[in-house]
């Protein structure tokens, strides 16, 4: 973690929020390349989750929510972490991170009993601070799904099943951040509510099955190994009171295994809770059956954060001469970064910025003509770029160009005419 955290820091991909105020712990910001992956990340999820399929559609739903959402879903009164407090050494940690009676830091048998702490950021709408201008940063964004869900469905012209996806920030105030950006106190999730039928079948049960092998296999298609993924299933008290079933997706992080998707049978809960504490209808009414019912659901949801973290130490690998990201190409920040040989040649370079924006508009790219060339390749190794592309005395001759792949470090001299269909062929 060392290392990743490290090299995170170095390449642009993420820094610690106010850093030259001191910092501010489990908050992160994401630099030029950071902000490439993550962007690419939700790009994947959205595209296989929602672009290509006609049973799920999209919404953005606000941060902010009036405060009675909350109450009805039970975050006011039950989204909590028991933490206990050291009475010698003053640290707090959560309970279920505590073997035996004696404090993990300083090693004294004076923690205190189990105290609920309450996870959601509490702020205030408008100028007066009083009960009626309580509000909460969302902690998830689910409830912004089922609040619309009648709203959506009689939008969007669809009958269950179908799904509602949503990406978007979300607030816990964590007692105990940690992990680099494993578990922090802002950051974004990406939710997909499906609501299905009821039926005495347990369709909803069968759909959660087909949830959990469809993002099972997405994480395996976007290049992480099988031997550091597991599904993990929930039984009997470890259950939620609400969940039919649930799966946790986990991932082997260098300090163990920690979940990284869950996948939950939810049933009717959320939507009962909404139209119990509203007084508002949010059943669905099948024009075809003249039936009305509320649907259950069935939840896939992850971090954007996480899934960024997954995939850097998923892809890491320090070799003798250099370390390299194996990052799947749909996930690399950059495509292709562009160089000229040398930098005191400006024909060279004048055809290496031109490559370079003839290339942009369709392939992701980037310039660099700093340094010398390896020192150029192993940096773009460094962030995953899968090619590189060298622009030398030979291709002011011949219109040609080197192109290196990433993982095999093996050189190809390609037409500048054919170099868009090339990558094209290799990006895919």
């Amino acid at each position: 973690m060392d290392e990743i955290t490290a090299l995170a820091k170095r390449r642009g991909f993420i820094f610690q929020s106010s850093e030259i105020y001191g910092g501010v712990n489990g908050i992160w910001d994401y630099g030029p390349v950071g902000v490439e992956m993550k962007r690419n990340i939700r790009e994947a999820w959205w595209r296989d989750v929602v672009a290509l399929r006609g049973d799920v559609v999209g919404i953005e739903s606000a941060i902010i929510m009036h405060a009675d959402v909350w109450r009805a879903s039970g975050h006011v009164d039950n989204f909590t972490d028991l933490m206990m407090d050291c009475k010698t050494c003053k640290k707090r940690f959560r309970a279920d991170q505590i073997a035996g009676i004696r404090c993990p830091a300083c090693g004294n048998a004076t923690l205190t009993a189990p105290r609920a702490f309450n996870l959601m950021f509490k702020t205030q709408l408008g100028a007066m601070e009083d009960a009626a201008s309580e509000a909460y940063l969302r902690p998830e964004t689910a409830q912004g799904m089922f609040v619309d869900f009648k709203l959506a469905y009689q939008a969007a012209r669809k009958k269950p099943p179908f799904g509602i996806a949503q990406i978007g920030k979300a607030f816990r105030n964590e007692v105990t951040p940690g992990n680099f950006i494993f578990r922090s106190r802002e950051f974004e999730l990406m939710e997909l509510e499906y609501f299905v039928p009821p039926d005495p079948e347990e369709a909803g049960l069968r759909w959660h099955r087909y949830w959990v092998d469809q993002r099972y296999d997405w994480w395996l298609a976007l290049g992480v190994q099988a031997e550091r993924l597991r599904k993990h299933e929930y039984a009997g008290a470890d259950l939620a009171h609400y969940s039919r079933a649930t799966t946790d997706i986990e991932y082997d992080y260098p300090f163990g295994w920690g979940e990284l998707e869950g996948i939950a049978h939810r049933g009717t809960f959320d939507l009962s809770q909404h139209v119990h504490a509203s007084g508002k209808d949010l059943s669905f009414f099948d024009e075809e059956t003249k039936t009305k019912y509320l649907p259950a659901v069935v939840e896939p949801a992850l971090g954007s954060d996480r899934a960024l973290l997954v995939f850097l130490i998923d892809a890491y690998e320090k070799e003798d001469d250099r370390t390299v990201l194996h990052l799947h190409p749909r996930l690399a920040p950059y495509k292709a970064a562009v160089f000229p040989l040398v930098r005191n040649k400006p024909e060279i370079v004048e055809l290496a910025a031109a490559i370079e924006r003839d290339l942009r508009p369709r392939v992701r790219t980037t310039f660099d003509d700093s340094g010398n060339v390896g020192k150029r390749y192993y940096r773009q190794d460094e962030i995953g770029t899968p090619f590189c592309i060298t622009i030398d005395y030979e291709s002011l001759e011949r219109q040609d160009v080197t192109v290196r792949d990433r993982d095999t470090k093996q050189q190809e001299r390609v037409a500048i005419s054919r170099l868009e269909s090339y990558l094209g062929e290799k990006l895919r």
